[in-house]
């Protein structure tokens, strides 16, 4: 059986178009996955192995960290040999590998930001790293998904592990009162996708996303009532993941009660993998009724822009300050997926390549210079940081700046918000309205991130203020890693740009031109 198992293989890897009606092929196509979801399970037991303990931890993080790496390799060698695939409920195309390859990075950087935070909060339950494979797994899934059942397994088994992870630090009130909101939420929320996936199957026939597609496209169903309250359903469960206003109440208690790592996690990984499913969704299963579900995704951006950008202004605690700030982007994303054309996935894949790792490296800051007496999670914190620690400052500043889309200073930060406007204004209907209010929402923005590199560089540092800590091995890599990266390809963005274009088979099926809406985009 092994010989024949590994003679099927070998014909996979020998052609470039799987079928993936054949379980070799199948399973050939979903390698990274069950390469993740292997050393996951061993892992778990290795965590079980002994007791708990800061130690063990520790060696179970470094072995987690292994696991997503062997994944990263794997999923680097499938876009390498460039398989193609038939009909099936599994995509194997370039956008879900790029997006596999943000999560893998977001949760090798989770893992070892955990290392140094878990060790200083006392959390020494190991099952935390494997939790946080056990939801990058889910969101691979998300990602590939052209079945809308394979995409509900996905949102499930990274939304169990990620209520979990929130609730981790059991000795604080915040985290448990985190985990109860996030756990009734997205409850909630998946009871709107899934009455949404009912009333598609039910107008449609099919979950697949490609045969849903075929039959709106050859049926004309745009006047099905089914369908399109199938489709707002849909749309509701979605924005709920995404944390889009107005559904994104939940988000800043989550964000401030979960730990640290965790909230990085959640602000990087887990909206781009609710991000990656949304776009395949509604780009290749609902691109004929664009005229439907324009209007509400227009002004879904415009408010979730504004909402999250207006209300960050009043934060002063900084993981606060940075869960309504992963709302604004939340929206200039909306922004590209509203325009719907084949521009979208590169765009979107160069965002969450910055949006992460400016993000990762902001909440790297935070565990670095927080102890258990003194978390430093205010504003205030960081008064004259430039003083004590002038090479965090340095590095916080180029994370505000990247998040606020600044040139040169921040990086790649410029060009991301640039390809989101270029998407927008490219599409068949351009959507200059969203594009202003794209640009006033970043000048908003400007008002806190600004704010917080002020205060590290011309407010001084207060006399009765406690010593800083020594910043940990992790935390000083994570930090001084994505300034690098940042600051590089913000000078030479061509690799990253090539990069995020090997992602755009993400193909809309548009109706003609002439028939999509103009009004709100002009």
């Amino acid at each position: 059986m092994r010989l024949l198992a590994l003679a099927g293989f070998a014909q996979v890897e020998a052609g470039r178009t799987l079928d993936l009606s054949d379980p070799a092929s199948l399973s050939f196509a979903i390698m990274p996955e069950l390469v993740l979801c292997a050393g996951a399970m061993v892992m778990l037991l290795v965590a079980a192995w002994r007791p708990e303990g800061a130690a063990h931890s520790r060696r179970v993080a470094l072995g987690s960290m292994v696991v997503a790496l062997l994944s990263l390799v794997a999923v680097l060698f499938m876009q390498w040999q460039g398989h193609a695939a038939g009909p099936g409920p599994i995509a194997v195309d370039g956008f879900r590998w790029s997006s596999d390859v943000v999560f893998l990075l977001a949760t090798v950087i989770a893992i070892g930001l955990s290392m140094d935070y878990n060790t200083r909060e006392g959390i020494n339950a190991p099952e935390s790293h494997v939790l946080v494979l056990l939801a990058t797994v889910g969101m691979m899934v998300m990602a590939g998904a052209r079945d809308l059942m394979v995409l509900f397994l996905g949102i499930e088994t990274m939304s169990v592990a990620v209520y979990v992870l929130v609730g981790m630090n059991r000795r604080s009130a915040r985290s448990a009162e985190g985990a109860l909101k996030y756990f009734l939420l997205g409850a909630f929320s998946t009871a709107f996708l899934l009455y949404g996936i009912a009333l598609v199957f039910g107008a449609t026939g099919s979950t697949n996303l490609s045969v849903i597609g075929g039959r709106i496209g050859a049926l004309s169903m745009g006047d099905s009532p089914m369908l399109l309250v199938g489709i707002a359903l849909l749309l509701v469960g979605f924005a709920f993941k995404l944390a889009a206003a107005p559904f994104h109440m939940w988000a800043p208690d989550v964000y401030e009660g979960a730990p640290t790592p965790i909230t990085a996690y959640m602000a990087a990984a887990v909206k781009a993998a609710a991000f990656a499913a949304f776009l395949r969704v509604f780009i290749e299963a609902f691109g004929h009724l664009y005229e439907s579900w324009h209007a509400a995704m227009w002004w879904l951006a415009a408010l979730t822009m504004f909402a999250g950008n207006l209300i960050a202004l009043q934060q002063r605690n900084l993981k606060r300050m940075l869960a309504y700030s992963s709302i604004g982007h939340t929206g200039f994303l909306l922004v590209a997926a509203t325009a719907a054309t084949s521009q979208v996935a590169g765009a979107f894949l160069f965002y969450l390549l910055a949006y992460t790792l400016a993000t990762m490296g902001a909440f790297a800051v935070i565990i670095a210079l927080g102890t258990g007496e003194h978390p430093r999670e205010r504003v205030e914190d960081y008064h004259g940081l430039w003083t004590e620690k002038p090479g965090i400052a340095i590095a916080m500043a180029v994370f505000m700046l990247a998040m606020l889309g600044f040139p040169v200073f921040g990086g790649m930060g410029f060009f991301a918000k640039w390809y989101v406007l270029q998407a927008a204004l490219d599409a068949a209907a351009p959507q200059f309205r969203l594009a202003i209010m794209l640009v006033l929402a970043t000048t908003i923005s400007a008002g806190y991130y600004l704010y917080v590199v002020m205060v590290m560089f011309m407010k001084p540092r207060p006399e009765q203020a406690t010593p800083l800590p020594v910043v940990g091995v992790m935390s000083r890599a994570v930090i001084y890693a994505a300034v690098v990266v940042l600051l590089a390809f913000g000078v030479f963005p061509d690799p990253v740009v090539r990069w995020s274009r090997n992602g755009t088979e993400l193909r809309p099926a548009m109706p003609p031109a002439a028939a999509l809406p103009v009004p709100l985009g002009r």
